[in-house]
């Protein structure tokens, strides 16, 4: 859209008082709307023309102050923000769905539990509840499952070198999510004893079971078994995730035989898989449950 000379000039001649607003809001993150009751509230203050329109003021902000535009392009959906300097991309990808949360990997590496930098972020934006699944567990619909490959979901969209996963997550009521300082704000995540549950029901989201062994292993110091089991309860899961739980416990060789035994509890009455499609397996007797070889 073509900007008159005399609207840049008037522009430009309020530009300190506009830089002025931005560098002392509380959020560095806006809208379309905040932008436009920004607008609304300042046009007059800043001897703007009455006819100015909303496109036409973001097409100023973005090519004469610092204030840029991220478009996030989901399959179904384009997401907007405009960004008023540096800020990271978790504090970016926080804004996107209120109520949602960081998780899997991205919970892995907030807790300092991988060496890894992912580059694929996960945000975690929970379902309506749906009704438990009908019949009974039995062994051949485990092993069908498993020989499949994992579901992952395409809601996907790049931004620079990331991929940012909008995961359809089961309702929970945010079970286990905190708020976790981030550079200058605080962001949802879910905590040390969610994050290993989440992991090992979808190390395909995690990095991989490897990196999955080794947030058990760096978590041991100050995670809570009797808390990670106490959610695994109440996330009522069909499969026998506590026994994939227990196999990680033991072979990160970071956790006592007291915190072993309170998993054993649960029981094993199926054979169960640590991951989908294993091509070099191992077994467990201890966990009944098959592992890639070389883990």
């Amino acid at each position: 859209m073509a900007i008159g000379n005399l609207t840049k000039t008037r522009f430009d001649i309020a530009k300190k008082d506009m830089v002025r607003l931005f560098e002392s809001g509380k959020s560095k993150i806006y809208t379309f709307t905040e932008l436009a009751g920004l607008l609304s509230q300042n046009s007059g203050h800043w001897r703007l023309p009455n006819n100015l329109s909303l496109r036409a003021f973001l097409d100023l902000l973005t090519t004469r102050t610092k204030l840029k535009a991220v478009n996030f392009e989901f399959p179904k959906i384009t997401m907007t923000k405009f960004v008023w300097g540096e800020i990271s991309i978790f504090e970016l990808v926080a804004s996107l769905r209120a109520g949602a949360y960081f998780s899997h990997y991205s919970a892995i590496y907030l807790h300092e539990l991988t060496k890894q930098v992912p580059k694929a972020i996960y945000f975690n934006y929970e379902q309506p509840k749906k009704p438990a699944p009908a019949g009974t567990l039995q062994q051949e619909n485990i092993d069908r499952a498993f020989s499949c490959p994992a579901r992952i979901t395409n809601n996907v969209a790049k931004l620079d070198d990331y991929q940012i996963y909008l995961l359809s997550g089961k309702q929970t009521g945010r079970l286990g999510v905190l708020d976790i300082a981030h550079n200058d704000s605080q962001i949802p995540v879910t905590d040390t004893e969610r994050t290993l549950v989440d992991a090992t029901v979808r190390p395909n989201y995690s990095g991989g079971v490897a990196e999955v062994l080794g947030a058990f292993r760096k978590a041991a110091p100050r995670v809570s078994v009797n808390k990670m089991m106490a959610y695994l309860k109440t996330l009522d899961y069909v499969y026998p995730y506590h026994q994939a739980i227990g196999f990680y416990l033991e072979k990160s060789g970071a956790y006592t035989d007291s915190q072993i035994r309170l998993v054993e509890k649960f029981g094993k009455y199926y054979d169960f898989y640590l991951v989908h499609q294993i091509k070099d397996t191992g077994y467990s007797k201890r966990w009944k449950i098959y592992y890639p070889k070389d883990l």
